[in-house]
């Protein structure tokens, strides 16, 4: 899928998992659920960093660029090395070693060691650049060309000093579902895992389908492209996914918010 699509289908979800913990008696204070919806939607742009051409190659300019560049290499080394016979011969690293499951967990929890470990200045970094990521995906268009990155993270400097100051406060969410001392922040890793996760998701509906269960083998695949029939799959940015998939999106995070709300 294309960004705006990962980043909508990423806020639904949190916001989902928002109505859930309301209906089994545990609800998220509201600043965790703006946080982690907007932490969420950014995540769910983060798998594409193994390609230069994504949204997130141009989200920090000359940086990103050069980490894309890097990840996609070790993407490819690591596809390399651990391919199994069924597994096609290919010639980059994109739709490989970011788009697992094990990488979405490694990299929620070191999210969530560094915001236990380091405190504040971690949970702003985490903040910047997931809503660095979550303008580029929700705004798209607006936010495209090199004359609005600056603009871009501003905005997300100016959000996440706010929301983290909002956080800090008592009841607020420093201690959402892990509250005993020295836990505080540890679960802004769970959206990051959930935003990587729904990214695949949406990845293994289209014609290529996705890696997921990397490294669990499957059959003579160790790199096997989980999906649907291929009856069922679209390929990113058609129709299906810009008039069917994107509403469905909304409409899913709207109801998903009233509930955690207690709205309906």
């Amino acid at each position: 899928m294309m960004g705006p699509a990962h980043s909508l289908s990423g806020a639904a979800a949190w916001l989902g998992v928002g109505a859930a913990t309301a209906a089994f008696c545990h609800p998220m204070p509201w600043p965790v659920l703006l946080v982690g919806a907007l932490i969420c939607a950014g995540a769910a742009l983060a798998p594409d960093l193994d390609h230069k051409a994504a949204t997130i190659s141009r989200s920090f300019g000359p940086v990103s660029r050069r980490v894309c560049e890097v990840v996609d290499k070790l993407s490819y080394a690591v596809y390399k090395a651990t391919r199994k016979p069924g597994d096609a011969r290919r010639s980059g690293g994109h739709r490989t070693l970011t788009h697992t499951w094990l990488w979405a967990v490694m990299l929620g929890a070191a999210c969530s060691g560094m915001a236990v470990l380091w405190g504040r200045w971690a949970v702003l970094a985490i903040l910047f650049v997931h809503m660095v990521l979550a303008i580029e995906g929700l705004l798209w268009r607006a936010a495209r060309g090199s004359s609005s990155d600056v603009l871009v993270w501003l905005l997300a400097a100016t959000s996440a000093w706010i929301l983290a100051g909002m956080l800090d406060k008592d009841g607020n969410g420093s201690r959402w579902l892990f509250d005993a001392h020295g836990q505080e922040y540890m679960w802004l890793g769970l959206p990051i895992i959930l935003g990587a996760l729904i990214h695949d998701i949406g990845d293994a509906l289209t014609v290529s389908g996705c890696p997921i269960l990397w490294p669990i083998p499957v059959g003579r695949k160790r790199w096997y492209p989980v999906g649907p029939p291929k009856v069922m799959r679209f390929r990113a940015g058609s129709w299906v996914e810009i008039k069917v998939l994107m509403p469905v999106f909304m409409v899913l995070g709207g109801v998903g918010c009233a509930a955690a709300l207690n709205v309906i």
